[in-house]
């Protein structure tokens, strides 16, 4: 312990609000209490959680902070509860660890999984599942988390509470339904206004603006109020109720009608949204005959996007029962929808060049070789994507369209690429030097499968680069581990031994 006179509470505060985990550790060093609190009677501990400093929370219940231990002048606010509201998941993960209690209750009943639920923070909610938090206990009132959750319109919260055995499903189907009629700008705006808008000097309504933020698979709906032209008070709710619905009907056993499943999808209008990827989930696992035929009349629409959900729908329809049951009839719709795809139909393209992909069937190469040169960026990523362990030995044309993609300017292009090329039935010259191209590629994982189909193909031009990857890159990352993979390539065992005992410098 050293004697510093100037330590104290106060200095311990200023510390923990300027982030400072060096000037903490001097601190509890000097002898000022982990325990400590301000005027206030908040702890350092609950500022440190409220704050998002991971560091200096480990840091105080090192030092014997108890992560249970009640803050402010009534006693009522808990750690946990204030890193979960802020969605702090390192915080919480940090104090639950240290022993905090998941479901203990703070002031008004709340725990920290009530907080975590009602804003949304999926990430939080995982972890305090994964420490034991009761997935149904209501906080406060009656209402149970699912319920809420629905209510909120988070999809990925939704799916955590279910793996982890949520009830109250019933309940929450029929909240995820009421919602799906409601217009969310509209009803958030009327909230804010019935709370906030009262004493206005001018008897009119005062003013808000509408942002909507793409997040999580979907979209967040924030109204402000505005006062004098700056924000005074907001509100915010996610939109997932379509795929929530979704979810909750499989999981009740209701067997909601394909044109239904498609429109949800649709609404969003975007493949990459939870409403459509979650109706086409359900439609793959029912893997039924009812269900081809009508994703088979979407493919004959003429409309890119319906069409584009046919295709999805396609891609991968009974697979989960064994087999490829509709390959036969579905592959030649998927390559006519693929042929059909223009370069302003990217939706379209990228739809029909995946589920090609997923057949696995070498006949329908024309169709996705033909996208290669598509300007969208996400079509060229699904015909590398498609290409993996589809190009057989000899097939010049195939080959050499992925030489192409893997010196793509897209990264996830490249990457898809090289992959493939590297994994490639062939040993040329061609392909070798496009693999030696992208030995030196800024993204990580592009360089080592570059060097791992070097190794595979004995090319000494990979012994360089499997040195620097496994030197400089992160133990824990893929590209690292692509390395490590790669040693049983090196048939020198001087050589491997040496790459074998090679120190990582990463931190």
């Amino acid at each position: 312990m050293t004697n510093d006179p100037a330590a104290g509470p106060q200095t311990l505060f200023e510390a923990v609000y300027e982030g400072g985990d060096d000037s903490v550790v001097r601190l509890l060093r000097s002898g000022v209490p982990a325990e400590a609190t301000d005027d206030e009677g908040e702890t350092a501990l609950y500022r440190a959680s409220v704050q998002n400093r991971p560091g200096i929370v480990r840091l105080l219940l090192a030092a014997g902070a108890d992560p249970d231990r009640a803050s402010g002048r009534e006693g009522g606010d808990l750690p946990l509860c204030g890193a979960a509201v802020g969605g702090h998941t390192e915080v919480v993960e940090a104090l639950l660890s240290a022993g905090a209690t998941p479901d203990l209750r703070e002031a008004l009943g709340f725990t920290a999984m009530a907080w975590a639920v009602r804003q949304g923070h999926a990430d939080t909610v995982e972890t305090l599942l994964e420490y034991g938090a009761d997935p149904d206990l209501p906080a406060p009132g009656t209402e149970a988390p699912l319920v809420l959750a629905a209510r909120r319109g988070s999809t990925e919260t939704v799916r955590a509470l279910l793996r982890h055995g949520a009830a109250a499903r019933q309940e929450a189907l029929e909240e995820a339904r009421r919602w799906l009629g409601v217009d969310v700008e509209q009803e958030l705006r009327a909230g804010l206004l019935a709370t906030f808008a009262d004493g206005s000097a001018s008897g009119e309504e005062p003013e808000t603006v509408t942002s909507l933020v793409e997040e999580d698979g979907g979209v967040t709906v924030v109204v402000e109020l505005l006062r004098n032209g700056r924000p005074s008070a907001g509100t915010e709710q996610q939109t997932g109720h379509a795929a929530i619905a979704t979810l909750l009907e499989e999981r009740l056993g209701v067997r909601t009608p394909f044109e239904e499943l498609a429109e949800r999808a649709l609404g969003a209008g975007d493949p990459g949204r939870d409403e459509w990827m979650e109706s086409v989930a359900a439609l793959w696992r029912r893997g039924d005959e009812e269900t081809f035929r009508a994703a088979a009349e979407w493919c004959a629409s003429g409309d890119p996007l319906r069409q584009a959900f046919a295709a999805d729908v396609l891609a991968q329809l009974g697979f989960e029962q064994g087999g490829k049951p509709f390959a036969a009839r579905a592959l030649p719709l998927l390559r006519e929808l693929a042929r059909e795809a223009g370069d302003s139909d990217s939706e379209l393209a990228q739809a029909a060049v995946l589920a090609l992909g997923h057949h696995g069937d070498p006949a329908a190469l024309p169709e996705i070789l033909r996208h290669v040169g598509h300007p969208d960026a996400d079509v060229r990523h699904r015909v590398a994507l498609s290409l993996i362990g589809l190009v057989p030995a000899g097939h010049q044309e195939g080959t050499a369209a992925l030489i192409a993609l893997s010196g793509d300017p897209d990264d996830e292009v490249r990457d898809w690429a090289t992959l493939a090329l590297a994994g490639l039935d062939a040993d040329t010259p061609e392909v070798r030097e496009a693999l030696a191209d992208r030995l030196e590629d800024h993204d990580p994982d592009t360089a080592a499968e570059a060097a791992r189909g070097l190794a595979a193909r004995g090319d000494a031009r990979a012994v360089d680069a499997l040195a620097r990857l496994l030197r400089e890159e992160d133990p824990e990352g893929y590209a690292y581990a692509t390395a490590v993979e790669a040693l049983e390539h090196v048939k020198d065992a001087p050589t491997r031994r040496r790459l074998e005992r090679t120190p990582p410098r990463y931190r």
